[in-house]
């Protein structure tokens, strides 16, 4: 398997997670079925030019991030970004992923309030 794909692979569970959907709550939304989204994520299937986009409309994020032609969009430089870096990078798998919950939960809280 290519590191592109690979690559893209992981940026779609990463934003999908972020997003605070399930496989089975995505597969819907793109009249798929689970084990495909799964595939995807795994690498073990390749997504259309079309599929990613879609991806990327219900995950809200750009095309070149997913792709990997662009980067985190975090500025480096700022002091509280990195602050908050090293402090994630010290928790337990299970705290991070509490952490990623919450997060993901004031995301869709902003989003409402559009």
């Amino acid at each position: 398997m290519s590191e592109a794909r690979q690559a893209v692979a992981s940026r779609l569970r990463l934003a999908r997670e972020q997003a605070g959907l399930s496989q089975g709550q995505v597969a819907n939304l793109l009249d798929m079925h689970r084990p495909t989204v799964s595939e995807i994520e795994a690498g073990r299937r390749r997504v259309s030019a079309e599929e990613l986009a879609e991806f990327a409309r219900i995950y809200e994020v750009s095309l070149d991030w997913l792709t990997g032609t662009e980067g985190e969009q975090v500025d480096e430089n700022d002091d509280r970004v990195m602050l908050a870096a090293r402090q994630l990078a010290r928790l337990k798998p299970e705290d991070l992923d509490k952490v990623m919950r919450l997060l993901s939960s004031l995301r869709e809280r902003k989003g409402r309030q559009k």
